[in-house]
Formats: structure tokens, sequence, C-alpha cells
């Protein structure tokens, strides 16, 4: 079974090549790529595919010019939504595409552990270094990619997840009695707080704000911007829930055992160095950000350490539910995702490993 970036290559690069051995040399072949995502470039994980992954996969190619890539651009919705890019891509509606698997809690629960256990750690570049990382080599994680028919390429992030709300919040009792849109495993960060979470996502936090269906998102900085929600939610509270692993960049595997090895080879390649362009973006767009929406009026509101430890604390043991649904996979990945963060220095303000 084909398990992860590294192994896709070796176990099929001699099938890859047979069918290409007798192509004669002369001019770059072309390769039609369909690409695409349910959000628009504007989104930082719309960018990483248009502005990263693909000019390198263009450069990684050029270098030998054997062959060249004719992309076929579906971003911002045009072919899916944001409900559906784990099928579209599995499916092959794209061969590569962003698969946000904070929506796909049935289908691969595993990746969204950084949901489960917020309070751990706001720095997204560890983040992806850690999914990175794990998702190549821990098969619990690897394994589900496959499982979908897909190859993972690049870890997909959030900045820190704070709240932006129509109203100020100082501290965790100023939530009770609220609406806040949280989608799918972020609504656990409310658990006995008295507010209510309300789905959703980037693409309709203004509209649900603005019309009372929400007073407020849990959210980031560097997908709030430019949505422009700060808008009609003018006030930031940084809570610290932190930065998380929102999903991947992947191939559909049925597309990447078609194409030419040196094609396969050059999308993973671009993969790999897509994360790290991907992470300094975000750390650029997320510090504009806030340049740019507290220019436009926003009030910021920083809660200290011990205001985190207290919403940490006052959450149920909102971890057990996932293990318990999820087994002992769940158990190996909650253990190897605190090791990693612990091995990089991070010491989260709950520990959601205690008593697995």
């Amino acid at each position: 079974m084909i398990t992860s970036r590294r192994t896709f290559l070796a176990t099929s690069g001699s099938a890859l090549a047979l069918p290409f051995l007798g192509r004669r040399a002369g001019a770059a072949e072309t390769v039609s790529i369909q690409i695409g995502s349910s959000h628009p470039t504007t989104n930082i994980w719309a960018h990483a595919m248009q502005a990263a992954l693909q000019p390198e996969v263009d450069r990684i190619l050029a270098e030998k010019g054997n062959y060249q890539v004719r992309w076929h651009e579906n971003y911002g919705g045009t072919l899916y939504k944001f409900t559906d890019t784990r099928t579209a891509l599995r499916d092959g509606i794209v061969d590569i595409g962003m698969v946000g698997t904070l929506w796909e809690g049935s289908a691969m629960p595993l990746q969204n552990i950084t949901y489960y256990t917020p309070f751990a750690n706001s720095d997204h570049l560890h983040v992806i270094d850690i999914f990175d990382s794990l998702t190549e080599t821990l098969p619990e994680l690897r394994d589900s990619w496959t499982a979908q028919n897909m190859l993972h390429l690049s870890s997909l992030i959030t900045d820190s997840y704070d709240i932006y709300a129509g109203f100020p919040i100082r501290s965790v009792g100023d939530v009770a009695n609220r609406r806040l849109s949280a989608p799918g495993s972020s609504a656990n960060w409310l658990g006995g707080t008295g507010a209510t979470p309300v789905d959703g996502a980037l693409t309709t936090y203004y509209t649900d704000i603005q019309t009372g269906v929400s007073e407020g998102t849990l959210s980031f900085a560097s997908g709030i911007q430019p949505t422009r929600v700060y808008e009609v939610a003018p006030h930031l509270s940084r809570v610290g829930f932190g930065a998380m692993y929102f999903g991947g960049i992947a191939a559909n595997l049925d597309f990447m055992r078609r194409i030419p090895e040196e094609v396969a080879q050059a999308i993973v390649e671009a993969g790999r160095r897509t994360s790290a362009a991907h992470g300094a973006y975000v750390t650029d767009r997320t510090t504009a950000a806030i340049t740019e929406m507290q220019a436009a009026g926003l009030e910021i509101i920083e809660v200290d350490a011990d205001g985190r430890a207290e919403w940490a604390e006052k959450l149920p043991n909102i971890v057990q539910p996932w293990v318990e649904a999820n087994g002992e996979p769940a158990v190996r990945v909650l253990h190897a995702y605190f090791e990693a963060l612990a091995e990089r220095g991070l010491t989260p303000a709950r520990d959601w490993t205690a008593g697995f």
C-alpha cells in the first residue's frame, strides 16, 4: 500500500516510468493538471497552492526541460464548496486540491488532533513542522490520506485562533449566553462557558454576524482580514486557543500513478517546499493583517496567561470523546503530538494527555 510521499515515489517510480521509456527527446511534453480549492486565492491556503506549489512545480520541471504543466485553475469554489474538499479530490474532480480535514471529523478524525487540544501552541511554524513530520512517519496519519485515495503533499495551518466579536471579551465569563461562530471541532472550545457555538466557515462569518446568526467568531487574523469580518466584529480578544493544523494540499493518487514519474517527483518536492513558503507567508500576512485591521478600528484585548489557563481548565475533557471514538490510533496520535511539542520546548496550558 502506498502510504507517504516517500514510499509513493519509491514503490511507483519504475512502474510510472515504463510507458515513457520510448519517448523521443525533443520539446517539453505538456501535462495538464486540474488544481482547485473551495476558497479564493486571497485565502492563505489557496494562496499556498497558486503562489508556491504551482510555480515550484514549474521551476523544478523547467530545470530538466522534459515536461511542462498546463494548469487549469479552479479556485474560489468554482467546482465545489468547503464541505466537499475531500470528496472532490478523492473522486478526481481536481487532481491537486486543498483538503480541509477540519470539516472531515467523520472521515479523517485523526487529523483534527489540534482542535481537541486547544491552548497548546500559538506558533504556526511549529505546527507545520510537526505535521509534515508526523504525516510522513506516523502510520495512523499517513494511511488515512491513502484510504481517501490521496497523497498528502504539504501541511496547511492557521495562525493562532482568537475571538473576533461585536462586543469586548476580557475573560471567559464574557462569552456566557452569547452565540459565536465555531466550525467543526472548534465548537468544543466553548464547552462549559455558557456560549452557544454556531457552525460556519470563513466564507460565511461576515453575513452570519451581520444578520445576527452569531455575535462573533473563533478565528485567526490571516483569515479574518481578507474577508473583512472585522467590520462587523470590531473587538479582537487574544485568548490564544492556538495555531491549528487545518488540513493539507494533496494529490489524487490515481492521477499521481498515471502521470510521468518526473512530474510526480516534481509535485512531491514542490509540496515539501510549499510548507516552508506557506509558513513564511502566514507570518507576514498575520503581521500585516493585524496592522491593517487596527488601522480600520479593530480593538485588541490581550488575555494574559492566567486568563488562558482559567479558560483551559474550565473546559470539559474535550479530548476524551475524540479518543474514545477513535481508539488506540487516537491515543498514539495524541501522545506523538504532545511529544513533538515537548521536543520543541513548548508547554501547553493544559496537559490533554493526562489519563491516556
